[in-house]
This record gives structure tokens, sequence and C-alpha cells, in this order.
């Protein structure tokens, strides 16, 4: 019986492995693909149910973030001048804004699908672009890249540029507002007072 507990562990653990190793684009078409068919199936979800879309973040998409180089990204400069304990506090702020921005749009992708462009990279690349454009009935395609990192626990996306558009640097001006006007600090109580406030649609 020892033997047979141990071959599970040891397979269990070669299965953890395969994945923190598994390439970037194969992950993020895993992941999206995954969250799509799990929207598509929940009707709970369709309708807006807060509580299970925020947990379906947290369980599928949350863990493939980097929300510390995210924030750190927002910051700038400002980021060094935060002490430890402040950028604790920010990157939990921030990624709560995140999922918050994240759970008040995600049931309306049910009707979407998407393409996703061969990658681009070298052997031995830390940093890559994953690319991919989501279609949308009666709409024009939007493309939506991921800028990822090689972690010790596996690819992890630290910026998403939506139209072009990056998200973590969107908020730099504002984040930049902020300091200058009430130091770290006042960053910090801003995300808390929006965090605390309707979630955005």
């Amino acid at each position: 019986m020892i033997y047979r507990w141990v071959a599970i562990l040891f397979a269990a653990s070669l299965a953890l492995s395969a994945q923190a190793q598994e390439a970037p684009d194969v992950m993020v078409k895993r992941v999206a693909e995954d969250v799509l068919q799990t929207i598509r199936s929940d009707k709970d979800l369709q309708a807006g149910n807060q509580a299970k879309v925020k947990q379906l973040i947290e369980s599928k998409l949350a863990p493939n973030f980097d929300f510390t180089r995210m924030t750190a990204l927002a910051m700038g400069k400002n980021w060094r001048s935060a002490t430890p304990e402040q950028q604790k506090v920010l990157t939990d702020e921030f990624r709560t804004l995140l999922v918050r921005t994240y759970s008040g749009a995600l049931s309306n992708y049910r009707d979407n699908t998407m393409d996703y462009a061969p990658l681009r990279s070298n052997p031995g690349d830390t940093e890559v672009i994953v690319r991919t454009s989501v279609r949308r009935p009666g709409q024009a395609p939007v493309q939506i890249d991921y800028s990822m990192a090689k972690t010790p626990d596996g690819w992890k996306a630290y910026d998403v540029i939506v139209a072009g558009v990056s998200l973590v640097t969107n908020y730099r001006d504002e984040f930049n507002d902020a300091i200058k006007s009430s130091g770290v600090d006042g960053l910090i109580k801003m995300l808390g007072d929006k965090n605390k406030g309707p979630t955005p649609k």
C-alpha cells in the first residue's frame, strides 16, 4: 500500500513540474479556454453572480499573474520610495482592484471566441509576449496581448495590452497624481476607497 501512495505522490509531483514548465502560449490558451468553457456551462456566471465570478477569477486567473510586478510597473519610479510594508499593501489593494474590475465584465465573455497567434520567441527567453485576438459577435475583434515572464513557479503575466493600451501603465498617471498630492499612503487610501465602492462594470 505504501508503494502505491509513493507512486501517486511521484506522479502528482511530475504533473506539477510539467505544468510549471508549460510554454507561455500553451498556458494562456489552456487558461483562457478553461475560463470560457466554465462561463458557458454555468448560468450563475452568465447572470453575473459576483461571488461565483470572483471565485472563478481567484481559482483560474489570478494564480497566473505577477501582481507585485504589475503594481511596481503601475507605480513606476514611485515604487522604490515605498517601504516593503507599503509595497505589500499596495500590491494587495491593486490586486483586489483588478479582480473586481475583471469580475464586473467577465460574465459578458460567454459568446466570445479567441484566436492565438504563433509564439515568437527564442530558446532561453525569459520574457515573451503572447498575442491573442478576441472575436465578439457582430463586433470587430480586439487584440489582447499578454506580457509574460518566466518565474520559479512557471510563466506569469505581468501586463495585459488591450488594443494597444497597457493595463498597468494606464494606471500610472492616476497613481502618480495620488502620490504627488498625498504620498504613498494617499495612494493606498485611494485604492482602498475604490475597493469599498461598487464593482466596476
